[in-house]
């Protein structure tokens, strides 16, 4: 009887899991309304997006520092510290569709009152022994989708988190060589500004004989006198911004705040070449664009977990063991004890709580499906700024090169022309102001030109992230190939 009754729940459960559904939508990519190509298309743009951009700089010395950032920079340990956390929710979360087991065993002496109606079990001895061991079991099972809904969300959320990992290595990959490339500019302009300043003091202390001998007037003297002192007063601001671009390049390699180790000049730095890419390859490319798809993936996923509440939940359950008075007798036949079940629970009055869920599930999803757009949008921007940063930063490079090449014949005529007292003391000072600032101009251009070559390798992604990782140290468990 009991055989057959078994055998019937056994056959209704195995018709129930063959018919088992899973509730809420399934997922489909967003439209999305991409360019055909890009507004400031490069005609010299290579396919170069898979390679590791950094070195086109020829500077041991900056690989170097991209390689310690990747392995003790703390925002990307964080980061890989959150792959973990994640990677442990999903195995916690993926482990309710399957059964769980236990088990216990009690030993204990108990006396029950003589007046109470519960008496001892053989109603002679009391106080009395009594001895346990007992395995049990118990499965809900996913007849509706609930926990495989969950997991999808959980291994989206895992993915997703991965590609925030991403991001931060693209992200500090390209923020050390722009700091890089700072301090390069930087260290230029106060070679600049040292140099003038030099210069000017030897003016001065030029000036300053002729002045004592009659042949200049005072106005010529403080002239001198006032353009040195600005030269002088600009290299201070220089070193502390020098400084406070090694301390945050420090930061970023994972160190506490100090001196910077130099390669190439900012002369000798090689300009890399414009990667080429269309806009719809961004959506495969960039890493935050990821994250944010599988974000939208783990909120449609959690709709189907809100929805299958409203569905009976339907489990079994079942418990083995023996119970005696009498250790000797623990393990005998007639000291088993056995139960199963099949608890049932339908929920018939919730107060709107399941419909409230399921509406603050899909407002969730329409959430994640506007943040995914924008991320897309916002790429698309991002990376016709960085073109457009490139051409403009690279026509105006050439101007400066030429106002450069210039002023230095002006300053050149205009000294021999104050020496043969053909003009006034002025314009040699204007020609050699002019030719200053337009020096230290020239300078900053060469670094906005190399951070905007650096923007749009960021900007645009690709495989050159996958390399970069090649160099973290701390790498995630799920590396190891256990996500299925």
């Amino acid at each position: 009887m009991h055989n057959a009754g078994a055998r019937i729940l056994c056959a209704i459960f195995l018709a129930l899991l063959t018919g088992c559904v899973t509730v809420g939508p399934d997922y489909q990519r967003p439209g999305a309304d991409i360019p055909p190509a890009w507004r400031y298309e490069e005609k010299e743009a290579r396919d170069l997006a898979n390679t590791a951009w950094w070195q086109q700089f020829n500077d041991p010395v900056l690989n170097g520092l991209i390689r310690t950032a990747l392995q003790q920079n703390k925002d990307l340990l964080i980061a890989t510290g959150r792959i973990e956390e994640f990677f442990g929710r999903y195995f916690s979360t993926r482990g309710d569709q399957f059964p769980s087991g236990g088990g216990n065993a009690d030993a204990f002496r108990q006396r029950l009152s003589e007046k109470s109606t519960v008496q001892p079990i053989d109603g002679k001895h009391n106080p009395y022994n009594q001895y346990e061991g007992f395995l049990g079991a118990a499965w809900e099972i996913d007849f509706w989708g609930k926990f495989r809904r969950a997991t999808e969300a959980a291994q989206a959320e895992l993915l997703g988190t991965e590609e925030a990992r991403r991001t931060v290595v693209l992200t500090l990959v390209s923020a050390v060589a722009a700091a890089y490339m700072d301090i390069r500019a930087l260290d230029k302009q106060l070679e600049i500004t040292q140099r003038t300043a030099e210069s000017r003091k030897g003016t001065l202390d030029l000036f300053q004989l002729r002045f004592q001998n009659g042949i200049i007037s005072e106005v010529d003297l403080s002239q001198a006198e006032s353009e040195y002192e600005d030269a002088v007063a600009r290299i201070p601001d220089i070193e502390r911004a020098i400084g406070q671009t090694e301390n945050a390049l420090s930061v970023l390699l994972g160190r506490n705040p100090g001196p910077i180790p130099r390669g190439l000049t900012i002369d000798e730095l090689a300009l890399p070449a414009v990667p080429a890419g269309v806009p719809s390859e961004l959506l495969e490319r960039r890493p935050d664009i990821r994250q944010a798809e599988q974000l939208l993936i783990a909120a449609n996923a959690r709709i189907g977990v809100a929805k299958s509440l409203y569905f009976p939940t339907i489990s079994l359950t079942g418990a083995f063991g023996t119970a005696s008075t009498d250790l000797s007798n623990l393990f005998t036949a007639a000291s088993r004890t056995w139960n199963f079940g099949v608890p049932l629970s339908v929920p018939l009055f919730t107060a709107g709580r399941i419909g409230g869920e399921v509406k603050a599930a899909e407002a969730a999803r329409e959430q994640a499906v506007f943040s995914y757009q924008s991320s897309i949008q916002n790429a698309f921007r991002e990376v016709e700024d960085a073109l457009i940063d490139r051409g403009k930063s690279g026509q105006r490079l050439e101007a400066l090169a030429r106002q450069l090449k210039a002023l230095r014949n002006y300053s050149r005529l205009a000294r021999m022309r104050y020496d043969e007292g053909y003009t006034s003391f002025l314009e040699v000072l204007d020609a050699d102001r002019s030719l200053f600032n337009v020096e230290l101009s020239y300078t900053s251009g060469q670094n906005t030109l190399f951070r905007s070559l650096i923007n749009i390798y960021k900007s645009m992604g690709g495989g050159w992230v996958d390399l970069a990782e090649q160099d973290v140290t701390a790498q995630p468990v799920m590396e190891a190939g256990f996500l299925p």
